[in-house]
């Protein structure tokens, strides 16, 4: 027991089996006290502001097929203008089971956490980082946060796993080489902080408690081999200090794990945000095991159901099957469909196409919500799949199959998107087009903009020709129609301009 009265929070990864002998794709089994366990390859759902998208938390709990959550520390240190001093609230939120991340996010205890320094995708910030800083980008804008600040958050909050700091460009350039060293050097200095801090004597946490997954950089090897070095001495002298590696380019995984034969064992969380599942399949077969998937949040924004399968279904028409349907398509308005036909979803097995399209055209929350739990179903029996041709030996086959018969990309989507929010982009300055559709626009568009434009050049023309100045009020006619007409102003004068309409008097009987 640990000196709260709680069990300490104890995390372990066993390797099942290996696709090929050196390395690849590879099955395995996650494991944490009081938490659900996690069969891998598999993914964990990317949070908003500590929730995932559009779901509630006791839904995620009764409806989505995801053992683990990643939340951002940006996501929570907001400081008013008014008050730069204030204390974040996640700080001082009371947890009876001494876990503050989740007493604050409502996130059911079941569910894995893991908490990183930045959203994904983040921000690129204009600030850069320090030797002893990292900018991160909170509802109210850009600010520093020091390893220190960085260290005491983490062991506040209380994560299942959490991922030191790295100082990373979060563009998509390419660092150059003494930028890339930089990172490097940085990145040795803050995990041997981050050991010390969390591991060592001075330590006033139970280090059992958080599972550390160490970044790998997206950078050459060569340029980052002695802080690898280090990860693998620090690990082979004392195992509990590491975890898991965060990688953020799947390429380095096959240099690592012929270099370091002790983190090859390691569970190994991707920070690539892949785009489509083909890309998914190739990190794979490098190794990859847990993967955090931003598409499958903006295609539900998109008013997309993903519908692809592992492997693909077999058909004799050789064109190429898509991976999501747009339901902003008019085929879908009367479709009494489930979303796809193999799925077993909430969405799919209680309501059907044309109610969801109803939804999205309506922008009510629930049709944003059904594709989420839809999405999120695609997407675990997509990974339950891979496990089962993983474990007979089937994978590269299926997944040769499954390359050639989907479109290469997820369909963009032609809905309206929900309301964007001002911390998920950063302002690129004049001329900046609005995120948001204004929710009403001018009569007519641009077309009856120009002809109001024509209609008052022609008032003015007139009352430069006549000499008068609209209804005798003294001003121009094309000023405000005003509320009392001139006296001298007869019916006829006023249904001209448009103040009245006039009516015949009936006859008297």
């Amino acid at each position: 027991m640990s000196s709260d009265g709680h069990e300490p929070t104890t995390m372990t990864f066993e390797l099942l089996k290996t696709a090929v002998k050196d390395g690849g794709a590879r099955l395995g089994r996650l494991a944490l006290s009081g938490r659900r366990t996690v069969d891998t390859p598999n993914f964990f759902g990317l949070t908003s502001r500590g929730v995932i998208p559009h779901v509630t938390p006791d839904n995620v709990e009764k409806h989505l097929h995801t053992n683990g959550t990643y939340m951002a520390l940006e996501d929570f240190i907001e400081r008013p203008q008014v008050n730069m001093t204030r204390s974040p609230p996640i700080y001082e939120t009371p947890s009876p089971i001494n876990k503050p991340l989740n007493s604050f996010t409502a996130m059911p205890s079941s569910i894995i956490t893991v908490l990183g320094s930045r959203r994904l995708p983040a921000v690129s910030s204009p600030m850069g980082n320090t030797s002893q800083t990292v900018s991160v980008f909170t509802s109210t804008g850009f600010q520093a946060v020091t390893t220190k600040q960085y260290i005491n958050a983490i062991q506040t909050l209380n994560p299942d796993i959490a991922i030191p700091l790295a100082d990373l460009t979060h563009n998509t350039s390419t660092p150059t080489s003494k930028r890339a060293l930089r990172m490097a050097e940085r990145a040795d200095d803050w995990i041997k902080e981050w050991f010390t801090e969390m591991y060592g004597p001075k330590s006033n946490k139970e280090p059992s408690k958080i599972a550390t997954f160490a970044p790998v950089l997206p950078i050459s090897y060569s340029i980052q081999w002695e802080y690898l070095e280090r990860l693998s001495e620090e690990h082979a002298s004392n195992p509990r200090v590491l975890s898991g590696l965060a990688v953020y380019d799947a390429d380095l995984i096959p240099d690592v794990s012929s270099s370091y034969q002790n983190l090859d064992s390691l569970p190994r969380l991707a920070l690539t945000t892949p785009s489509t599942p083909h890309q998914v399949l190739r990190e794979l077969s490098l190794g990859m095991d847990i993967f955090l998937l931003p598409f499958l949040s903006t295609a539900s924004d998109a008013g997309i159901a993903l519908s692809f399968t592992f492997p693909p279904p077999a058909s004799e028409s050789s064109g190429l099957l898509p991976l999501g349907i747009d339901m902003s398509s008019p085929e879908h308005s009367i479709s009494l469909q489930p979303l796809t036909e193999s799925c077993t979803c909430y969405a799919c097995t209680t309501h059907h196409r044309a109610f969801v399209q109803h939804l999205l055209c309506a922008r009510e929350m629930l049709g944003w919500t059904l594709l989420q739990i839809h999405n999120h179903a695609v997407l675990a029996s997509f990974f339950a799949s891979i496990r089962e041709a993983l474990a007979d030996g089937t994978f590269e086959e299926k997944a040769r199959q499954f390359a050639l018969r989907y479109e290469p990309e997820i369909p963009s989507g032609l809905g309206e998107r929900p309301r964007a929010r001002g911390y998920h982009f950063k302002s690129e300055g004049p001329g900046e087009q609005k995120k948001n559709k204004p929710g009403w626009s001018k009569f007519e568009g641009e077309e009856g903009e120009k002809k109001i434009e024509e209609k008052v050049a022609d008032l003015r023309i007139e009352d430069e020709q006549s000499g008068t100045s609209g209804m005798g009020s003294g001003v121009d006619s094309v000023a405000e129609t005003p509320l009392v007409p001139d006296e001298n102003v007869d019916a006829k004068d006023l249904e001209e301009k448009g103040f009245a309409e006039k009516v015949e008097e009936e006859e008297k009987k």
